[in-house]
């Protein structure tokens, strides 16, 4: 891509997680790294997330019994006792295990895409979405790429959702989207986006779908997730990812 550089490209052609991209976690500040450790496997150069019948909510204290597999491209928080940290989903966040600051993949404008399938059931939702690193009062906006809920899945279509959350960023306004597509999500599909300064343009199977007329305007990292909403035991709802493709604009 002409003005643009490379700077992720995982195929998952290895058995083992890139950890020069990814951070096996979620949102740990609110947490810690070990009630928020992932599950997944990579076999044939697919990445699949899932969520083990051992696996505890990862966050009772403010988000009841919602358990997640996630992998992330950075991680911020203050010390403990503040509320200096990544993604305030909820008010009343305290940080109750510091980290340091590691942001590995963190575009400022650029051209996301992902290859993906997803075989779920009514309390998961499958996501790819970018955050501000937050490591400055309001860098705390949301690119939501793709979002699919599972209550919301056909054997025809499925209604995926896009857009921007503001969080506390107060130079973007809430625009979301919940569209319906005539696509198999069970079958191999890509999902896309182009973040430029002005606007955020998204893509189905290299078909623009929408585009968005704001734009955060600081570095973003990657959360790339599997939710169960109602900690519910299913194995086999998983989470599959081809390839994950990141092109950094050159500004």
């Amino acid at each position: 891509m002409k003005n643009y550089t490379l700077i992720l490209n995982d195929n998952f052609d290895e058995n083992d997680l890139n950890t020069d991209y990814w951070i096996p976690t979620y949102l740990p500040q609110w947490s810690s790294r070990k009630k928020t450790i992932p599950s997944y496997k990579i076999n044939d150069s697919v990445l699949t997330l899932y969520i083990s019948d051992t696996q505890k909510p990862w966050c009772p204290e403010w988000n009841d019994n919602v358990r997640v597999s996630n992998l992330q491209t950075g991680v911020f928080s203050g010390e403990i006792g503040s509320h200096i940290g990544q993604h305030h989903f909820t008010e009343g966040l305290t940080v109750r295990e510091a980290q340091p600051k590691e942001l590995k993949i963190t575009p400022y404008y650029g051209y996301i895409e992902f290859k993906a399938r997803c075989n779920i059931s009514d309390e998961n939702v499958a996501a790819l979405w970018l955050i501000g690193i937050e490591d400055a009062p309001g860098r705390s906006a949301e690119i939501c790429l793709f979002e699919l809920k599972g209550w919301n899945i056909t054997n025809e279509s499925a209604v995926i959702g896009y857009g921007v959350h503001p969080f506390s960023d107060i130079n973007i306004k809430d625009e979301f989207y919940e569209q319906r597509f005539s696509i198999d999500v069970k079958d191999w599909n890509t999902y896309s986006l182009k973040w430029e300064k002005d606007k955020i343009t998204f893509y189905i199977n290299g078909k623009e779908i929408n585009v968005i007329h704001q734009s955060p305007d600081y570095p973003m990292q990657l959360m790339l997730n599997l939710y169960d909403l109602q900690n519910k035991k299913n194995e086999n709802n998983v989470f599959e990812i081809d390839y994950v493709k990141v092109y950094q604009q050159e500004i």
